[in-house]
């Protein structure tokens, strides 16, 4: 159901952004009055990483009036393959300044207020203040839940997407949409406490393509919203699975309407919380597994992280399977565990820090086979034990 406009339009538009913006008002939908909505308006975007980078680079080519970004991180070179904002040269600056580059390269007369900190429930409420629209960019929880606590206590609406390896989800959250649509909140889809440790970027890697895909959709989610247009996703979840170019929406239900709460599955954020009814993923200690590989006992050690990763060095022993593989045969992988003679052969799964290794665990758990997951991954190992390659460690026998 289309919704009404977020802002009032600005009295006119300067030849110039007339001129530059001629296709957007050439849009029976959207027209002249549409940009200057656009013209008028002001989002905050929080993140100016993966996500961020194509919301301002959309944002500010549409003609939005003015952008607040908010973010306290300086480019690194890792940063280069999914955030599109930043530059090989802007490696070491700060994340908020490409954006003031951008939005003159591209909408000179949008205005860019950057805001170099990190945003917590402290200083939430005064980095969005007047931003008729939040986007969340950011990539904790933690941030987004105060995000989300200081769109919910303004009742501006908050658009809302995550990527994790090749998945996605997009949203938007509102504590107080126009009559005759129901409050949707970021606790509707994950109830407080339930989440977790969410893997980084770092552990599980994504696609940079997705992002730039992902945060398109949520540009295009703030333009309908600020200009009256479309349906914005508030009550519905997009779910994309880049592998198999699928799209498909799951509805999400306020908990004023329904105390029902529908899970947006299969989104790899998701599968790593884990549903309420998936068991708990068994841990073993850096200790107790060395404890086992020196004195001999029988068990089955597989690394889980990529190539380029175990060649700075694996515990001696372990079996190199990368994460792909062994979600692809699950029960392949292990010969011969959980075979009548073989039951009680431990598996135990590494990766950097856990999470890569949990979602394997939970892979085998479903071909039949138990395993534990290294606490703490191979940074917890390296910090008790030096170089992993130099770890001295009983054969693993099958």
């Amino acid at each position: 159901m289309p919704m009404p406009p977020l802002v009032e339009p600005v009295e006119a538009l300067s030849p110039a952004e007339r001129a530059r913006t001629a296709r957007h008002t050439s849009l029976a939908r959207l027209g002249e009055i549409g940009q200057r909505r656009l013209a008028a308006a002001h989002v905050a975007v929080v993140g100016a990483g993966g996500l961020g980078s194509p919301v301002i680079f959309g944002l500010a080519a549409a003609g939005v009036g003015t952008l607040t970004v908010i973010d306290d991180d300086v480019v690194e070179a890792s940063n280069l393959q999914r955030q599109v904002l930043h530059r090989l040269e802007d490696v070491g600056m700060s994340k908020a300044d490409s954006a003031v580059r951008v939005a003159a390269d591209l909408s000179p007369e949008t205005v860019v207020h950057v805001r170099r900190a990190r945003l917590n429930p402290d200083n939430a409420r005064e980095l969005l203040d007047g931003a008729d629209i939040v986007i969340d960019g950011t990539d904790t929880f933690e941030t987004r839940e105060a995000v989300a606590a200081a769109t919910e206590a303004r009742g501006v609406p908050l658009v809302w997407g995550t990527v994790q390896e090749f998945d996605a989800q997009v949203t938007v959250f509102w504590s107080a949409p126009p009559a005759g649509h129901a409050p949707v909140l970021l606790r509707d889809l994950y109830p407080s406490g339930s989440v977790g440790e969410v893997p980084t970027c770092a552990d599980v890697g994504v696609l940079g393509s997705v992002c730039l895909q992902v945060g398109a959709l949520m540009a295009t989610q703030a333009i309908t919203l600020l200009t009256g247009i479309g349906e914005p996703l508030l009550g519905r979840v997009l779910v994309i699975d880049a592998l198999s170019a699928r799209q498909w929406e799951v509805p999400l239900r306020g908990s004023a309407v329904s105390s029902t709460r529908t899970v947006a599955a299969p989104s790899s954020e998701i599968e790593s919380d884990a549903a309420p009814s998936a068991p708990p993923v068994p841990t073993i200690s850096v200790e107790e597994l060395r404890e086992r590989l020196a004195a001999g006992t029988d068990t089955v050690v597989i690394d889980v992280r990529e190539d380029a990763e175990v060649a700075d060095g694996m515990i001696a022993g372990a079996r190199h399977v990368p994460l792909r593989a062994l979600l692809a045969d699950p029960a392949g992988v292990v010969d011969g565990v959980g075979t009548p003679d073989r039951t009680d052969t431990p598996v135990v799964l590494v990766c950097r820090m856990g999470p890569r290794a949990e979602r394997a665990s939970r892979a085998l758990h479903a071909a039949g086979i138990d395993s534990a997951v290294l606490g703490g991954g191979m940074l917890a190992w390296t910090d008790a034990y030096g170089p992993s390659d130099l770890r001295a460690g009983a054969e693993i026998r099958v």
